[in-house]
């Protein structure tokens, strides 16, 4: 038998399905897992207001998982020619006969059943090209100068291939398209950042989010420092988004098991089902939300449905690998994502409106954790930090760090608003009675 040549770019569903059922039948191992991706992705970069940067790559890559028993070892093949691919099967066989037993071993996965929808694909996005981009970044260049602003960013668009299969008879494929947008305006030493994702170009909307960011970056221009302290907090989706990550990841059963995570009860046991956080807040793992229209599979072939995690402020699901699954007699979850948060009708703004005092932070950067059994993490705000005062941003604050225990940030939500896509996630702004703010800092 011989092997198709590995192209730069797979065309179709079927050449990527075709390929892995051949890797398969060459395999001579006991079981084989085989993923392969192609990509086509285009990016461009502008900075003090004018194009710096086009750039484009196109690449296709296929990763070989042998196993022999509880043996197995990894190869990854780029080249585009059947004896690369021949040399990555037989050199992953050759890894997988000496490597060491895995003690969490599980058995391959058989066929799956899958949702029946596809992942979104835009042809206009897949087409795009440097042309289209370079227009919409000279008209964001252009109203960045006119302000007195100096612009930088990312406009990106790409096109990708999933398939995944092994010698179970596991097959599953996939097209999607992503683009983004990334700006960051500067001026008199106050900057503002904002992104959009999008599974189309035209969903981005650059020159809106431009226009919103120069009129941010103007008045954040001569902050003021507040004392650290405990104060109400407003997040814009931006901000929230990097927090809340953190507690999807968290969400795992194993962890709380063991006790090791805030999910974790001290005698023993999780704290599913128990009413932890505020009633509005609704954690949802949804590939198929409208904003996001993900692939029906995970990247390991298991079933990517949509799954209630936190329903009205009360956890009721926990990620289970399939080896921990297995040891506690339940079906594996899959990864948790992409994660989904319900919210309302009301703007970041409208949230300010109804608020008497507090903080209005636009970025929390640099994120880490400090206490991972209580999930504590500490970070910093950026990119236009405000105080509110009687329902109105009174002024620009210097940037604070902070301690923060996210369970405490998730109980003491007391208002949400509208839902957008950053990344894979989908998420609110939110209000919340109590922020842990711990000194200034002299970051922009």
């Amino acid at each position: 038998m011989t092997l198709y040549a590995l192209p730069i770019e797979i065309a179709s569903e079927t050449q990527a399905l075709e390929l892995i059922e051949q890797v398969t039948a060459r395999s001579e191992a006991e079981g084989v897992f085989v993923s392969l991706e192609s990509s086509d992705e285009a990016l461009s970069r502008f900075c003090g207001n004018q194009m710096t940067q086009n750039v484009n790559q196109e690449r296709c890559s296929i990763s070989i998982t042998s196993y022999f028993g509880a043996r197995s070892a990894t190869t990854t093949a780029t080249a585009g020619d059947p004896e690369a691919i021949e040399a990555a099967l037989r050199s992953c066989e050759a890894l997988a006969r000496v490597a060491p037993e895995d003690p969490e071993w599980v058995p391959l996965l058989e066929l799956q059943t899958y949702d029946d929808r596809q992942a979104a694909f835009d042809e206009e996005t897949a087409a795009c090209s440097p042309l289209q981009r370079g227009r919409i970044v000279q008209r964001v260049c252009r109203a960045t100068a006119a302000a007195g602003i100096e612009g930088a960013g990312t406009l990106a668009t790409a096109s990708r291939l999933r398939a995944v299969g092994n010698s179970r008879g596991l097959r599953a494929a996939g097209r999607s398209t992503a683009a983004s947008f990334g700006f960051t305006a500067r001026t008199g030493g106050a900057s503002s950042w904002g992104e959009r994702t999008a599974w189309n170009l035209g969903a981005l909307n650059c020159d809106e989010l431009a226009e919103e960011l120069i009129e941010r970056a103007h008045r954040a221009r001569s902050p003021r420092a507040i004392a650290p302290g405990l104060y109400p907090v407003i997040l814009h989706p931006a901000a929230f988004a990097e927090l809340l990550a953190w507690v999807g990841w968290n969400l795992d059963a194993r962890a709380a098991d063991e006790g090791r995570s805030f999910m974790s009860r001290p005698d023993g046991g999780t704290r599913l089902g128990e009413a932890m956080f505020s009633p509005l807040v609704h954690l949802e793992r949804n590939p198929a939300h409208p904003l996001l229209q993900s692939a029906p599979f995970l990247p390991d072939g298991q079933p990517n449905r949509p799954l209630t995690l936190i329903r009205e402020g009360v956890p009721e699901l926990l990620h289970h690998s399939r080896y921990w699954a297995a040891r506690k007699g339940c079906a594996p979850t899959g990864a948790f994502f992409p994660l989904t948060m319900a919210g309302s009708g009301a703007s970041p703004m409208d949230l300010v409106s109804r608020t008497e005092r507090g903080v209005l932070v636009h970025r929390a950067w640099y994120v880490r954790a400090i206490s991972p059994r209580e999930l504590t993490v500490t970070g910093m705000t950026r990119d236009g930090t405000f105080w509110i005062e009687d329902g109105q941003i009174a002024y620009p604050i210097r940037n604070l760090r902070f301690n923060q225990s996210l369970p405490h940030l998730l109980r003491d939500i007391d208002a949400v608003g509208a839902a957008q896509r950053y990344g894979p996630m989908v998420v609110p702004a939110v209000r919340s009675g109590a922020f842990r703010f711990t000194s200034v800092t002299d970051s922009v």
